[in-house]
């Protein structure tokens, strides 16, 4: 389970010391992101169920423009945000392997991205005392308060923008909800291995147990036959409110159901017929939790980390359950 730098750049857990580790290239030199968001709500889409809506932090880049300001006032608040962020140095590198200044200040750009409404205004910042106008997805007052609480509370990024980029899906993201990691698109890669080779197994019924934000449940879903159908199962309210929310930005919500509770319990009236299962549960060793970065230990939810003893308290109780929620000789 991979703490990922937002949009491309990445850094990784160390499995043993599970902090920041700085990555090598070519990650280090995919400094940009995607500026387009695709499969956003249209004005054809579902609208959101009220205990959906009810429990959603809505990502920054999809709120409406609602606020603005002059160029001059927003560049102020990008100098303040950079000097917080040269503040920093290497502090944060040193005491938990966290974001460096380099980081901090990618950051900054992207945030920016994500809060004006046109894009272009970002390279006329600097321009001496310009008045001209730009409309804002969040007032200056909580760009403010945001990234005050990324440096001194080391909120982490995703959840001060509400997303997180994740193979070629931008993905709503908010405390409560594990951000996904980069190596958990490996276990979608494997699923889509398994489905070109063995065409039935991509028209079954599939199981995210554990889903979080939905994350690889749309990506299977989205390789998945037309017969094809997945089941996301969460303890967490939070996150299933969070998952039905992507599913449905993605088009999948025939394809996809999010339900809630522990592990296998909301599967009972389809146990034995799984063709396929995956999870990427909590493993961290409890003794372990403390010693986290910042970003993870204290704003992640602790019930998607924490693996008990030894780390294998989930592991264990999917391995010996998964036989009967399964089809026989399935994956």
């Amino acid at each position: 389970m991979n703490w990922c730098i937002p949009r491309i750049t990445r850094s990784t857990f160390s499995l043993s010391f599970l902090r920041f580790t700085r990555p090598k290239p070519p990650f280090s030199n995919q400094l940009n992101r995607p500026t387009s968001y695709p499969c956003l709500f249209s004005q054809s889409s579902p609208p959101l169920s009220s205990s959906i809506s009810s429990k959603l932090q809505i990502p920054l880049f999809l709120r409406p423009p609602t606020s603005s300001t002059t160029l001059e006032n927003l560049q102020k608040w990008q100098d303040w945000a950079k000097n917080l962020a040269l503040s920093v140095g290497s502090k944060f590198l040193a005491y938990d392997n966290g974001p460096d200044t380099e980081l901090l200040c990618r950051e900054i750009k992207w945030m920016l991205e994500d809060v004006v409404e046109d894009f272009s205004v970002i390279s006329q910042l600097g321009s001496a005392q310009n008045e001209s106008m730009v409309r804002l997805r969040a007032d200056l007052e909580e760009l403010y308060s945001l990234w005050e609480e990324r440096i001194e509370k080391r909120r982490p990024f995703q959840y001060i923008v509400g997303c997180e980029h994740w193979r070629d899906l931008v993905l709503s993201v908010q405390e409560g909800v594990l951000i996904p990691r980069p190596e958990t698109e490996q276990i979608v890669d494997m699923v889509r291995d398994v489905v070109m080779k063995e065409r039935l197994m991509g028209e079954g019924l599939w199981a995210d147990l554990g889903t979080g934000s939905g994350a690889i449940g749309i990506g299977i879903g989205r390789i998945l036959g037309g017969g094809g159908r997945v089941i996301g199962t969460d303890l967490s309210p939070v996150a299933v409110s969070v998952a039905e929310f992507n599913v449905q930005r993605y088009g999948l919500q025939d394809k996809i159901e999010i339900r809630e509770g522990s592990w296998f319990e909301p599967l009972r009236d389809v146990k034995g017929k799984l063709a396929g299962l995956v999870s990427n549960p909590p493993y961290i060793p409890s003794n372990q939790i403390p010693g986290l970065q910042a970003e993870v230990g204290r704003h992640e939810p602790k019930i998607a980390l924490d693996g008990g003893e030894d780390g294998l308290d989930d592991l264990l109780h999917l391995s010996e359950a998964s036989a009967s929620a399964l089809r026989p000789d399935e994956w």
